[in-house]
This record gives C-alpha cells, structure tokens and sequence, in this order.
C-alpha cells in the first residue's frame, strides 16, 4: 500500500493541477476527448469567499482536437467545492468569463466570437437524489415542433451564450472503476481514506502498474504528502473547516431551536384562535338571544298600550254611564215632584221602584 495525499484538500487540488501532463490526463477524460495543449489562465477569483464556503476555481484554456483532426480551443472553468453552497456563488464566477474581453475572438470589425467553455464542478457534496457520480449536461437546439436541429450546428453565436457542464459528485465514487474517467477520478475517491488521517488516501502499490499516466498521478501525490509546506496547508484547511462544521452546527441547533418555538407559537395562535372562535360563536348566540328578548319586550310593551287603551275606553264608558245614572235620577226626581206615582216613574226610567222611593 502506499499513503497519497488527499487531493480534495485545496492545497493538494492545486498542486496537482499545476502538472500539465496531469491536467491533460484528468481534463481528457473529463471531456472524453484528447487535450492536445492546456494553459492555466491566472484570475482573482481562486479560493474566493473562503469566510462563508470553499470554492477554489481554476481556468483553462486547452485545444482539443477534433473527430477530423482540427484543434478546437475551447475554455474550461473548473470549480472545486468541500461543502454545500448557493448556485449563485457559481453564477457569479460564470458571468467574470461571459464578461471578460479576453475570451472574445474578433474575426473581423463586425463579427467577433466568445471562445466555447465548458464548466466542470468537482462536488465535495451530492446534488439532490441523483445518483450518478458524473453528470454530462449538454446543451441542443430544436425547432418549434420539437425537432433537434443539426444542419449549422455546432455554430459560433450558438456557442457564444450557451456552454455545457461537468458534474462530479466525489461521495457517490466508490470503488468501481468501468471506464477511463472512473479510474482517473478514483484518486479522489474518499473511500480510500485512511482510518485516522483524513488528508491521507492510501492505494494499492499495484493498482495502476501499466498506467504511466496513472502513475504519474500516484507520484505527484505521493510527493505532496512528503511536503512538509503542503501538510501544513492541510492543516490550515482541517481547521477552516473544523469551526465551520461547528458554526453550521450551532446554526443547525439554533434553527432547529426556532423551529420548535416557532411551532410551540403557532399551536398557541391555533388555540387562541379557537378560543376565540368558541367566545364569538358564544357571542353571535348572545346577541342572537338578546335580540329575541328584545323582540318579546316589544311584543310585551305592544300588549300593555293595548290594555292601557281598553282601560281608558272602560273608563270613558263607566264614566257615560255614570253621567247617564246621574241624568235618569235627575228625571225621576222632577217626575216625583211633578207629583207622577213610584210605578209610572219606575217604567218611564228603567230605575228600580226603591231607588225611586228614596229620591
């Protein structure tokens, strides 16, 4: 066995990268084509934003050549990431190339072209559930109908806003090797780490005995993990992370606090607001049993004019009446006097003979 190092470590990644003939071998099977010449293009945006994520970025420019022959020059943004982060992040780095004048071909005063790019993200990270290790994203045209449109194509304006992409998901390498990319890919398999050093992946002595390419890679690592300057970078790194997974951790608890609060706060609001509920239903039956007094009061204070009214009607009448007795006594005392006997009195007036008798 021999112990290599890790080559997910920034550090590492970057050392490996600065061999030309490593470069061409990885990007040449990334791309399933032949790197005839790679340059690394110098930027500003390596390792940028190390405060919140590990992105490390890495630009080439590289000519390939072609199914007849020819050598295309095409770019190729390589973007490394540990940990799980924002697409933007990767937008961001995308629009510096779509902007960047040096990646403009003029063909005349008119006409001038973006050189084709192809963007390769090695993910520390899975995306989502898709569970293959390696992601070929590719970009087609077509017509209204849906057809693929093949005549003029590929062409530059096309291939001026349109790029595709490589998608690397390290965790879902696992071993098995089927083709070119798997074995060149297999140095970051982080199965292969060591039981107690993670910056360390160990190999089999033998594994790639009659692959110089190969072996030129296992040496170039193994080279790394004899430098003292490089441990140390690695080092650095295992600490970034470190208070990273600790601050992700309390955010994690912290969130996980909130959510419980916030969930402790709604199933008291959906308490309240039956609560609530419960107290205006009670309420609406209140109102509604109010109005209903109210109505009989109504009714009630209806049937008491009323009464008061036939009362006074009695009384009017008791009073007439009154008026009346009044008047037929009046009469039978005249008559009396006017010397006219009891019993003539008595059926003239209707009164009776001795209330006659004691006028």
């Amino acid at each position: 066995m021999i112990s290599i190092a890790n080559p997910i470590y920034d550090s590492i990644f970057k050392y490996l990268m600065e061999d030309e003939r490593i470069t061409k071998t990885i990007l040449s099977a990334l791309l399933k084509q032949d790197v005839v010449e790679v340059e690394m293009r110098k930027h500003e945006y390596s390792n940028a934003g190390r405060d919140k994520i590990s992105m490390f970025r890495l630009d080439f420019a590289a000519k390939v050549r072609q199914e007849d022959g020819s050598l295309k020059l095409i770019l190729i943004e390589l973007q490394k990431t540990w940990l799980e982060t924002e697409t933007l992040r990767f937008r961001q780095y995308l629009g510096t190339q779509y902007s960047d004048p040096a990646n403009i071909i003029k063909k005349d005063s008119i006409n001038s072209y973006a050189i084709p790019m192809i963007t390769v993200y090695l993910l520390g990270h899975r995306v989502g559930d898709i569970e293959e290790p390696v992601l070929y994203v590719k970009h087609k045209s077509y017509n209204y109908d849906g057809i693929e449109v093949t005549k003029g194509i590929p062409d530059p304006f096309i291939d001026s806003l349109v790029h595709d992409s490589i998608i690397v998901q390290i965790p879902l390498l696992r071993g098995t090797i089927n083709n070119r990319l798997d074995k060149v890919l297999s140095v970051f398999d982080q199965s292969h780490k060591d039981e107690y050093n993670h910056q360390i992946l160990n190999f089999d002595d033998d594994a790639f005995k009659d692959d110089a390419e190969m072996l030129h890679i296992l040496h170039r690592l193994l080279a790394a993990a004899a430098d003292a300057r490089l441990r140390q970078d690695m080092n650095v790194e295992d600490e970034y992370f470190s208070a990273i997974e600790d601050r992700d951790t309390a955010i994690m608890i912290r969130d996980k606090e909130i959510a419980k609060r916030d969930a402790k706060l709604a199933e008291q609001g959906e308490i309240l607001t039956e609560q609530g509920a419960k107290l205006a239903e009670q309420g609406a039956k209140l109102e509604e049993q109010g109005a209903k007094l109210a109505e009989q009061g109504a009714k009630l204070a209806e049937q008491e004019t009323i009464l008061a009214n036939k009362d006074d009607q009695l009384a009017e009448k008791d009073d007439q009446l009154a008026e009346k007795d009044k008047a037929l006594l009046s009469s039978a005392k005249a008559l009396k006097e006017a010397g006219l006997q009891v019993k003539q009195i008595a059926e003239m007036t209707k009164l009776p003979e001795d209330v006659i008798n004691q006028l």
